[in-house]
């Protein structure tokens, strides 16, 4: 997919964050868009930065968890815009505790968002966008699904699974010559609302000795990259058909890491946790 122009992109989670600049950079290159989040508020605030764009834009509150509705979507989608050429699976949220304190709910929780939420949306449009003849695939991992860290085990395990069936997934696509295509991307700390969301169990609070208040706090500290810039190096990856996409140093460190020390990288993120621990 070389250009955006008159093509149609669904996103999910458009309502801020990185599918809001994803929304808006695509309007910006002539994209039609079909937004979904399940925050009303937040697709109000979207659509209203979007009023200036040429551009058809339809909306749609949307729990990327309930599988019928995602597939409704899709099909609303097409019958909205006539078709579908893009989507981007970019609905998530973060979970943190220990394995011991969370429950099997909290798992359950974040796998049906982050990980369901994303196959939904691939098996949903993936028959759409071979229609279209010029299709699209971005699922959005992160550095979490290349690296695991303490007390992150439910979000580590959705992100991986996001990784490992979004590569598969390209291989598909080109053994079967598929007009579709696919690119997982690995964000590092992005200014999002993701920390705000955050289901923490007191657990954290155990381990850091900190408040869970100042553990979201402490973790928004290390979101040094902006959502627009990721967006447009999303789309630019788009327009390149490539694979996977690193975004941000924080993001190129983590993959450095886990290439040059596949296990030993684990013990020097558990002595750092213990470290801010007996310093908090």
């Amino acid at each position: 997919m070389k250009n955006f122009n008159s093509k149609v992109a669904a996103i999910t989670g458009a309502g801020s964050g990185i599918g809001q600049q994803l929304a808006l950079n695509l309007a910006k290159q002539g994209c039609h868009l079909a937004l979904s989040d399940i925050n009303d508020d937040g697709l109000d605030e979207t659509l209203a930065l979007l009023q200036k764009y040429p551009v058809k834009v339809t909306r749609q509150i949307l729990d990327v968890s309930d599988k019928e509705a995602v597939f409704s979507w899709a099909d609303t989608v097409v019958n909205d815009h006539g078709k579908v050429n893009v989507v981007f699976n970019n609905a998530g949220v973060a979970l943190s505790g220990t394995v011991a304190a969370l429950s099997v709910e909290d798992y359950h929780w974040i796998m049906g968002i982050n990980f369901w939420g994303t196959l939904y949306g691939v098996k949903a449009f993936l028959p759409h966008l071979e229609a279209s003849g010029e299709g699209h695939i971005v699922n959005i991992s992160s550095v979490f699904g290349l690296t695991a860290q303490p007390l992150m085990s439910g979000y580590n395990a959705s992100k991986y699974a996001v990784r490992g069936l979004s590569e598969s997934l390209r291989q598909d696509l080109e053994l079967t010559n598929s007009k579709v295509s696919m690119t997982c991307v690995h964000p590092g700390g992005i200014k999002t609302n993701i920390a705000k969301s955050t289901r923490m169990s007191d657990s954290v609070n155990q381990v850091l000795g900190v408040s869970n208040d100042d553990s979201i706090k402490d973790f928004e500290m290390s979101f040094i990259n902006t959502a627009e810039s990721a967006a447009k190096v999303i789309l630019k990856a788009v327009n390149k058909n490539k694979r996977r996409i690193l975004i941000g140093p924080d993001a190129r460190v983590y993959d450095w890491i886990s290439r040059l020390f596949p296990a030993g990288y684990q013990r020097l993120f558990t002595a750092v946790v213990r470290w801010r621990s007996k310093t908090a």
